[in-house]
């Protein structure tokens, strides 16, 4: 794997947690959180929504789902 990649799910990871942490959180608020572009954090979070880790019941604003998860 390259370092582009491993750095992103590193990230990605990094995001759903801080989302199970804080809740309801906003796409800005993680890119600010994390150091990135909105575009960025939007593509973040699409792989978490492709898993169905995370979802967004409103526009902009992101919360994790019921489904469980094994963080190594």
């Amino acid at each position: 794997m390259n370092q582009p990649t491993s750095r992103m799910l590193t990230r990605v990871k990094a995001v759903y947690l801080y989302i199970r942490e804080n809740g309801t959180v906003t796409t800005t608020e993680l890119a600010e959180e994390f150091g990135t572009t909105d575009r960025t954090m939007q593509r973040d979070l699409h792989v978490l929504v492709y898993n169905g880790l995370v979802n967004s019941p409103i526009r902009g604003k992101w919360k994790i789902t019921n489904k469980k998860v094994k963080i190594s």
